[in-house]
């Protein structure tokens, strides 16, 4: 489903990916580990097209994202690639189901079909109680919850992942262990991670070490 070759990046002097090469079979987790400054955010950001290689492929389900200008890799993002951050940026000012429907409307879904998708996604992940409530009245595993409801809304080939187990209790992190293992296995979904919590690497298909900008193992 991903193959990244080749893929380097520096910001001014530094650089930080050094010729990473990266495959993704479609229904894998794929958990990356390493020291902070390994690398493993920028990698994760660049294969999910929120940041440009300065060399290298990165090709997704047969598009090479590389080549594709910023209006067809936005409509290409928000279809093909969900998003979970360790801060859920969630809006306020907005229910969870509201912001769950939000990526679907950018890609042009009607209301009523991105509601009862939303509600099917909010009743799958136990939250069929709390999709009238704003984010501030949510706990921590709920929001984060949520934000991986809005993740699926478009039903993309792949999850990237960014530490999303970093801002939450012991108890949130093994319910999400648990969710991304349920939503393999039931819905075949495709996880790109990055973490330092070992369980949630542990439970990975596969778990690759950054180090120094290169995958070492």
């Amino acid at each position: 489903m991903i193959q990244g070759k080749g893929i380097i990046k520096s910001y001014e002097d530094l650089q930080v990916l050094k010729g990473v090469d990266i495959d993704i079979t479609k229904g894998e987790i794929v958990s990356i580990i390493g020291k902070s400054g390994a690398g493993k955010s920028t990698l994760l950001h660049i294969i999910g097209t929120l940041d440009q290689p300065d060399a290298g492929s990165i090709i997704i389900n047969g598009i090479d994202t590389t080549g594709l200008n910023k209006k067809d890799l936005a409509k290409f993002r928000n279809k093909t690639i969900g998003f979970v951050f360790q801060f859920h940026h969630l809006l306020n000012e907005f229910t969870a189901l509201e912001n769950v429907t939000i990526p679907a409307h950018i890609y042009g879904t009607n209301a009523a079909q991105a509601d009862k998708k939303a509600k099917e996604l909010l009743d799958f992940l136990g939250l069929s109680e709390r999709m009238e409530h704003k984010p501030q009245e949510l706990s921590g595993g709920e929001q984060q919850r949520v934000a991986v409801a809005r993740a699926l809304i478009n039903d993309p080939a792949v999850i990237f992942a960014d530490e999303p187990t970093g801002n939450l209790d012991a108890s949130s992190s093994d319910d999400l262990h648990n969710l991304i293992k349920k939503l393999q296995k039931e819905m075949g979904q495709t996880f790109l991670i990055v973490t330092h919590n070992e369980e949630l690497a542990n439970l990975s298909d596969r778990t690759l070490t950054m180090q120094d900008g290169r995958i070492i193992s």
